[in-house]
């Protein structure tokens, strides 16, 4: 694969971050509202969501440390902000279990957020 190519693989997967964590986001605040909303679907699915972060951070390290790519101010920062943010949600999910679907909610609107300004200081 040539740099390029890498560079418009991780825009693009960027928007699939972006919408799958929403989604899941906003799914898990439903479930929490509505309980007949709550499936086992929205775990698979959340787990998804949050793992499009990790295959983005993957692809960003790519481009910088085999094709030699500068990335904007800032813009590594948000991405691993990212993956902190995950990991936190996933060791506080058994101490909120009571607030399980608004922690996932919230967290995943977040990441959705964080995404959306990674993308911003790209310019």
């Amino acid at each position: 694969m040539n740099a390029l190519l890498v560079y418009d693989i991780h825009q693009a997967w960027a928007w699939f971050v972006i919408v799958a964590n929403a989604l899941a986001g906003i799914w898990s605040l439903v479930a929490h509202r509505w309980p007949v909303v709550r499936s086992r679907a929205l775990w698979w699915f959340t787990v998804a969501a949050q793992a499009t972060m990790f295959v983005q951070v993957v692809l960003g390290i790519v481009m910088l440390n085999r094709y030699k790519l500068v990335a904007p101010q800032f813009h590594m920062f948000y991405g691993f902000v990212g993956l902190i943010a995950i990991t936190l949600l996933y060791s506080y999910r058994n101490q909120l279990r009571h607030k399980v679907y608004l922690l996932y909610g919230f967290g995943g609107l977040f990441v959705m957020g964080l995404g959306i300004r990674a993308m911003l200081v790209s310019g």
